[in-house]
This record gives C-alpha cells, structure tokens and sequence, in this order.
C-alpha cells in the first residue's frame, strides 16, 4: 500500500510514491521535464495556469503507476505540498477566472505597503505576524482594484495547493497555516483576520472552508479518478506549502528546530512557540503545519537569502572550470578567509533580510598579483555561508535559539566547506538527509493518525546522509566573518 505525495512548484511538478508501512520512498516523476513557463505580461508580473498544473500532475500520476506497477486501489492516501502565497480565483463552477498571479509576482508590493502605513506597524506585527507585502490578500485587493468585472463573478479564493485538492475532490477548502502565508490569518484573535479584509474590501465568503492541515480533508471523487487515475473515495489527508513542507520533510515542528535549504536562494524556516514579530520588516511568519487553534503557537519564522547558489552558478558559467566539483576542490586548496578576498553574494535583486536594499555582488580585497580563481571558488563559498550565519543572527535577534539544524542534500550543502562554514559560526551541528518536497508530503499523509515519532524516525532510517559536526576552533572563521560583515555594513550604510 502507498502513499502519493504532489509537489506543486512553479518550475515543474513532481510526484512521490511511498511505502505507507516504512515511509519508504519508491521513486519521483517530474512534469513537464523542461521547466514550465510562465506569462508576464509586464515588468514585475508572473502568471501560470492551474489548469496547466493539474495536467502536469496528472500526466506525472499516470507515469509514475507505470513505472513501479501499482494499481489505482493501491494508493491510499494523499499529501500536497505547494508554492506558496499564489492567488487562484474560480466562479461558482469552480472554473478559474484568470491566470494564478503567483508567488515571484510583485504587482501587488504597492497596495501592501499602503495597508501596512494606513493599518499601522505595530496592529500589523501583532495580529499578522508580518506587514500585508506581495502576499495573496494584497493580490486579491489588486484584482478588485484592477479587474473589477473579473472580481465580481469570484466565488472562492485559493491557493495553488487548494487548487489541486479541488481538482481531485470537487470540494473547496483550505487551512490555517495556508490562510496564514497569504496573510488572511489573526493570531492574535486566532481566526480570519476581518480587519484586513474590511480593510481592502473584501467579502468574508471568498474564504472556503478551513480544515486541519493533517486529517480527511476531502476525497477523490468520480470526476478527480477519471482525470488522475487515483481511485474514487481515496482521502486528501495533507496540504501545506513549500516552505513549511520542507520544514515538514525535514522532522522540523519544535520550537528550536531548522530547516535549512541551499538551492538557487537560500532559506532558513524556524520553529517558534513565540508570537514575536520583532523583525517582521525581515522575517516572515507563518502558521506552521502543526499550528493549532487554541493550544501552544507552532510558529515558523522564515528568513530567505536571494544570494545564495545563484551565485555559485554564476561563477560556474562564467569561471573556466567544468563542474562545481571541480571548484569545490579549487577551493579547499585555499585557506579559511581566502587570503583575505571577500564576496558579498547579493546580486539576485533586493534582499528583504536586509530590508529590501538591493545591492548587488561586491568582490573586495582582489589582489591580481597573488589570488586566481581558487581564491573566487573559496571566496563564494565562505560569502554565501556567511549570509546564511547573517540571517541566522537575525533570527535569534527575534527570539529562534537554534537546537538543530537539518538541510536536504541540494547543491549548497554537498559542499564541505559552506556546511563546515555554518556549522562552525552558528555552533550548531547540521543533519543532512536526502529528501525532497514530494516524499515529504507523501509520507505526511500518514500523520492523520497523529504519530509524529514514527514519522520521525521514517526520515531518519531511510534519509539521513551525514551531520557536519562544528568544529572547536572557530577563531578562523569568525575572523574571516568579521571581515566579511564589516565590509558589508560599509556598502549598506552607503545605501
């Protein structure tokens, strides 16, 4: 018997298959194979269609039974992992009314920032957790502003993963911790936050229903089988987005608890019983997957790094080397602090941890004479590392004191010298497991039953790889990241 979990993303959807005795992974189908598009009709703009996910998944569905030979009646569960704070907005035959604006979308940064001046800072830290920004609220208050014809005939709002669950049900709902990352949630008043909505206009009746995050969400239903191959009366049982989820992934839910990420950006995701909003200009705060009305705060504190492998990738491409195995022993010939040379990573656009300045990469200290691209791979890798040491210094500003930190095995961590790096300057040991976003949410479908412990260990008796131990002698590196921040608060306070 199986499991099947879904990853929605906006590059490509993916589907998992598990054992729903051991947790076991069986394989992961990827569709399209080539990354989706997306329509940006302007500068700022990022729209796809939900239908177009809903095919992709069902394409990748049908693949992956024949691949490993399983029966529609073998699959006995659902879980939906999906990209975060997108907007979908259907009439009341569930039809969508326009392209989902979604989460790199950025039309809507202007009628956030008015919400937050006009509602005020510390009514928005309290209550939401974060300030209105870009996130689906605001997006919504957009399409009311802009496409008022389009506006009236909205039956329901959701987001991407609601989308997919309605597809494969007929029935609209959604859950807290979703509610939350597109900043409809009060937690102050542990409920739908009526106060933006009556800020920006909106009917209470867009909002579906809310269920638990984990439990019978709703059902495959006749159509849903037909369309997916995945048989009539099979139960949803799992639904949270991509952050969270990978957190999820990871056995992160208790306060203390890292779930790191070290792709194109970087991420950490802290779990916090805390409602502090300290630095919500900084940091976002969402309703965790284990969030419950009522009972202790589960909240995750998500802090993004833009500069993070997209400038590792860079060098690759525009460096003479072959592979990032190759730099990455180009590097460790160098010593800690790369004689001296000094890379700021930020050149992905504005970076909101350092309150949206936009600020570009900076080489600092290059000595022509003396350093060669050995020093630039080593260099990179010690800037990056520190951005992440950076963040995590905001988020213990904000209350996180870090027990564990756990990261899937993608591109950054496979380095010895970024993870050792981290390690050492946070003092805290780093898990590395190989996991992904789609086994995650394929194997939180079990937790209907509520046996978090189980869950746990399936993660650590088939995922874990190895754990980066910090090393006791840090004065190297802290130097090095003295170095590094110093010059990086020059650039900043020039801004």
């Amino acid at each position: 018997m199986y499991y099947l979990g879904l990853d929605i993303g906006s590059s490509s959807i993916k589907v998992a298959l598990v054992e729903v005795a051991s947790g076991k992974s069986l394989g992961v189908v990827q569709e399209p194979e080539q990354e989706m598009g997306m329509f940006a009709q302007k500068n700022g703009w990022a729209e796809q269609k939900p239908n177009d996910w809903w095919q992709h998944a069902c394409k990748a569905i049908a693949k992956l039974k024949k691949q490993h030979n399983v029966t529609r009646a073998q699959i006995k569960g659902i879980g939906i992992s999906y990209q975060m704070h997108g907007l979908v907005i259907v009439d009341k035959n569930g039809n969508p009314l326009r392209k989902s604006i979604i989460w790199c979308d950025s039309r809507a940064v202007e009628t956030g920032n008015e919400a937050f001046e006009t509602i005020g800072e510390e009514t928005c830290a309290t209550n939401l957790l974060n300030s209105p920004s870009n996130f689906t609220a605001s997006k919504l208050k957009w399409v009311k502003e802009n496409e008022p014809e389009i506006y009236k005939n909205i039956y329901k709002f959701m987001l991407p993963g609601d989308y997919i669950a309605y597809k494969f049900s007929n029935t609209i709902n959604t859950t807290i911790s979703g509610l939350s990352e597109g900043i409809f949630w009060d937690f102050k008043k542990d409920d739908i936050a009526d106060f933006l909505l009556e800020h920006y206009g909106i009917d209470k009746a867009l909002v579906p229903d809310i269920v638990d995050t984990f439990g019978v969400q709703s059902v495959v239903d006749a159509k849903g089988e037909a369309e997916s191959g995945i048989a009539a009366g099979t139960p949803i049982y799992y639904r949270a987005g991509d952050q969270p989820n990978n957190a999820l992934s990871l056995n992160v839910f208790n306060p203390g608890e890292v779930a790191a990420t070290g792709g194109t950006s970087g991420v950490f995701y802290a779990v916090t019983d805390s409602l502090s909003a300290k630095e919500s200009a900084r940091v976002n705060n969402f309703a965790h997957v284990n969030y419950k009305k009522g009972s202790d705060a589960r909240i995750g504190k998500l802090l993004c790094i833009n500069g993070a492998g997209i400038q590792y990738r860079w060098l690759l491409n525009n460096l003479a080397v072959s592979s990032y195995e190759e730099m990455n022993n180009l590097a460790s010939e160098i010593p800690v602090g790369s004689d001296g040379v000094c890379l700021i990573p930020f050149g992905n656009g504005a970076e909101r941890m350092l309150n949206n300045k936009e600020i570009g990469t900076r080489i600092v200290n290059l000595n022509l004479n003396n350093h060669h691209k050995g020093h630039m791979c080593r260099a990179a890798l010690e800037g990056i590392a520190f951005s992440f040491v950076y963040g995590m210094e905001i988020l213990k500003s904000d209350g996180i004191k870090p027990t564990v930190i756990r990261a899937g095995n993608d591109n950054l961590f496979r380095s010895e010298i970024f993870a050792n790096t981290v390690a050492t300057l946070i003092e805290q040991e780093i898990e590395i497991y190989n996991t992904t976003g789609a086994i995650g949410a394929a194997r939180a479908a079990n937790l209907h039953k509520g046996d978090f412990e189980s869950f746990g260990k399936a993660i650590i008796d088939n995922d874990h790889v190895m754990t980066f131990m910090p090393f006791k002698d840090k004065s190297a590196y802290q130097e090095a990241y003295t170095n590094w921040k110093n010059e990086l608060e020059i650039i900043i306070n020039k801004k």
